[in-house]
């Protein structure tokens, strides 16, 4: 059976690395809709002819709602007042969602989640297969030095990045604070400036860069007495989410509405 695929946002970044990954056969799955904004000057080209090939008979479409109804799964990296939006048309329609969106407020993350109970959703700050392996070893380097040691987490993007720190910064400190029983919300230090006093031991701190063309880097350091480790993953190529995003798509269509991420998507959760 041929799963068609809808991504929105396909002429972002991602889209445009989903789109090629799509063209090149991963995963089995077949390109059912390019979604863009409806002002979009790309709406109704053929989105093989945008990919520098030959034309696909797929054209890229501003008319979210539809190409959604007519597909079986969708992967959206929107911003998040479209990935709102799309969300909606998903649960309307029952098709199962891929988000790799974020930068949500509160409420719209409030508002995502609501929308997204009754279909069955893969969220993540981060589709790699090795972002998501470094979770499992920061849990396990947390758990052995995390008491004796000062956390910090550093991360690099290109500079039309829009929020910092990253949403897999930020997921790193959350399984950090949450192997040592700590609230993230509680402990995290996100800039340091001036006289800032002796750094406290159940801090997290993070340092952001944005510049040129970086794709993605973050490392989280251990720093204990005598002894330091650093627990490094860096993308050369947003190939390696959108490959982890459609990896993610084929896995969901067969699971029952609910709330799952990349740990399930490639059992690396411990039961």
């Amino acid at each position: 059976m041929t799963t068609k695929v809808a991504i929105a946002g396909a002429s972002g970044r991602m889209g445009r690395m989903l789109l090629e990954a799509v063209a090149a056969g991963d995963q089995d799955l077949v390109l059912g809709a390019a979604i863009v904004r409806p002002n979009s000057a790309l709406c109704g080209v053929d989105t093989g002819v945008f990919l520098g090939g030959p034309p696909s008979g797929v054209l890229f479409s501003g008319d979210a709602n539809a190409a959604i109804a007519g597909v079986d799964v969708v992967v959206d990296f929107t911003p998040p007042d479209a990935a709102l939006v799309n969300a909606e048309y998903c649960a309307s329609t029952g098709r199962p969602l891929v988000s790799g969106t974020t930068g949500f407020s509160t409420q719209d993350a409030q508002r995502f989640r609501e929308a997204t109970q009754n279909i069955p959703l893969c969220q993540a700050s981060n589709f790699s297969t090795g972002v998501n392996l470094a979770y499992r070893l920061l849990a396990q380097a947390a758990a052995i030095l995390g008491g004796e040691a000062d956390i910090e987490i550093s991360e690099a993007h290109h500079r039309h990045k829009v929020d910092a720190p990253s949403g897999t910064a930020i997921a790193m400190g959350e399984v950090v604070a949450e192997t040592l029983g700590r609230n993230l919300a509680e402990v995290a230090v996100y800039g340091r400036e001036g006289h800032t006093g002796e750094r406290a031991r159940e801090t997290i701190g993070f340092s952001t860069l944005r510049a040129g063309d970086i794709v993605g880097d973050h490392t989280v350091t251990f720093a204990a007495q005598g002894e330091r480790l650093e627990i490094t993953h860096k993308a050369s190529s947003r190939m390696a989410f959108a490959r982890g995003a459609l990896r993610a798509a084929v896995w969901l269509i067969s699971q029952k509405p609910g709330m799952y991420d990349m740990q399930d998507v490639l059992g690396l959760k411990e039961n």
